[in-house]
């Protein structure tokens, strides 16, 4: 039995063809792997002492040869392919251990690797039936259960795999090179060095990149959650083949196993949390259930931004996931502590003690750290047949850009919540009205089909809260009625993308209440 070896990833490999060769198999090697094994002492036969060519192009051709492939590629149930062997002097490949070069850590040309995903694509072609066929390894945790099995099948003497895990380890491979290519394509995709999106001026804020004509999706299953969305689901968490993200890095200090839900509304808290925090250029405190924010706030004092987010909307904080942008301090656990119990709070460090304490206090509540999260790529949503796909979700327009087109113009104060609340209200699934006052989203009005019912429920939740403050709206005021809302709520200012038709009677309404009005000249709507 012969078995072939070229990795990049040499971890183990020393060891794995050790106990191989000691189970009577050839081992052939190339390069750098076949350097290692004969250091080590391991009987190893040269891939061009094979083929009877050296090394070509700075090792670019060395496996691309038909006494390689055809050892691999013949089909062991037909006797023409076993002649056909004999004929040219070719020896059966019975085991290809092969991995690819590491193109994520420096993508370029000369990291495209050719040999060995032929290799590893022609093993796995040929993995076989009952009859036999070729294994193929890719991964350095296969091969101490490959190892067990061959030594108790009896070694080379005895055959190789069974068909089952012929064709494990098949679906293993060709997931590792459809990923390896996706890696490229996405590589290729990236804009040259120099280029910009859509033609724009260095001075100008450039148009968002074309979606590329093909997505190409490889991903790895890295965490089962404790049920789906309900708990009659199954879920897991999966994440791009070879790449490590922000949850990666997470460590849950305390509380039960993550469900679904649990890891898309922590999530979308994170995400949101960072992005006001970033924004005020201070300590945030998001609030999230289903999705959605129910509290928000920045300042300067921890536990006072806390208090403020829950006392948003006390109610509809029980069972929701916390999240903060700030270490969290023993005066903001006493806070936490007199609070609703939420599900999950997520932070970037803990002082000494918080944990123990939530711990006592809170022992269902799931405790996490966790790095900053990453930077957002395209946004894929699935639907019946097929995927949406588009660029990812930014604020456009910055304050200093919006029109005023109102009579009253804001005061400094008043433009202060108008970009806190509008803020906030990117985030918000549409219909979305956001309530704010002194950096703090007294009144979320979210998911309505009317922007008038979305208006009414921020201004019940605010209270009066709000009054003074800022309301923003994701999308335009088709008509008055949502300006007199925003009235009735009590606030000084209404911030909103403009753009409709009746824009002219929406700022006469705005001025007849005494209002200053916002144009931002952009929509935010999320679904």
């Amino acid at each position: 039995m012969r078995a072939l070896i070229s990795v990049w990833d040499k971890t183990g490999v020393v060891d794995f063809a050790t106990r191989l060769s000691g189970l009577g198999w050839e081992i052939v090697s190339s390069g750098g792997t076949a350097a290692a094994l004969a250091e080590a002492g391991v009987p190893v036969l040269a891939v061009e002492d094979v083929t009877g060519s050296p090394e070509i192009l700075d090792g670019r051709v060395k496996t691309l040869h038909p006494r390689i492939h055809g050892g691999i590629l013949a089909d062991r149930s037909k006797p023409a392919h076993l002649a056909s062997l004999d004929e040219h002097g070719i020896a059966a490949i019975d085991l290809v251990v092969c991995n690819l070069y590491p193109f994520r850590s420096d993508p370029g040309p000369e990291l495209i690797d050719i040999g060995g995903p032929a290799m590893v694509r022609a093993a796995a072609k040929n993995h076989g039936d009952e009859s036999g066929g070729v294994g193929v390894v890719v991964d350095p945790a296969d091969y101490e259960p490959v190892l067990e099995e061959l030594a108790a099948s009896g070694g080379a003497a005895a055959g190789g795999l069974s068909a089952a895990t012929r064709r494990r380890l098949a679906r293993a491979a060709f997931a590792h090179t459809a990923a390896y290519d996706a890696a490229i394509v996405s590589w290729l995709d990236e804009p040259a060095a120099g280029d910009t999106a859509g033609g724009a001026d260095a001075d100008e804020s450039p148009e968002p990149a074309p979606l590329p004509p093909t997505v190409h999706l490889a991903l790895e299953r890295v965490d089962e959650c404790r049920y789906g969305e309900n708990p009659h689901h199954r879920g897991a968490r999966y994440r791009p083949i070879g790449e490590l993200t922000w949850w990666d890095h997470a460590y849950q200090h305390s509380g039960l196993a993550l469900s679904y839900l649990n890891f898309f509304d922590a999530d979308a808290a994170w995400r949101i949390v960072h992005d006001l925090g970033d924004a005020e250029g201070s300590a945030a405190v998001v609030i999230v259930k289903h999705a959605n924010p129910c509290g928000a706030a920045a300042g300067d004092d921890l536990a006072g931004v806390y208090q403020r987010a829950y006392d948003c909307d006390a109610r509809s904080a029980f069972g929701g996931i916390v999240a903060f942008n700030k270490i969290v301090d023993l005066d903001t656990v006493e806070r936490i502590e007199a609070a609703a119990q939420a599900d999950l709070i997520i932070a970037p460090g803990y002082e000494d003690g918080v944990v123990e304490r939530l711990e006592a206090k809170r022992r269902n509540t799931r405790v996490l750290e966790a790095p900053r999260p990453d930077e957002a790529g395209v946004s894929l949503r699935q639907i019946n047949g097929g995927w949406l796909v588009q660029s990812p979700h930014t604020f456009a327009s910055a304050p200093d850009g919006w029109q005023a087109v109102t009579q009253r113009k804001p005061t400094a104060s008043e433009l202060a919540d108008a970009r806190f609340a509008w803020r906030v209200c990117g985030h918000v699934t549409s219909n979305a009205i956001v309530l704010a006052r002194d950096r703090t989203a007294w009144g979320i009005g979210a998911g309505q089909q009317n922007r008038v019912e979305s208006g009414r429920l921020a201004a019940a939740k605010a209270d009066g809260r709000a009054a003074g403050g800022a309301c923003a709206s994701d999308a335009f005021y088709p008509f008055g009625d949502g300006v007199e809302a925003a009235a009735a709520a009590g606030v000084a200012v209404v911030v909103q993308p403009g753009g409709a038709l009746r824009d002219d009677d929406v700022i006469a309404r705005a001025n007849e209440l005494g209002l200053a009005m916002l144009f931002t000249g952009e929509r935010q709507f999320r679904h």
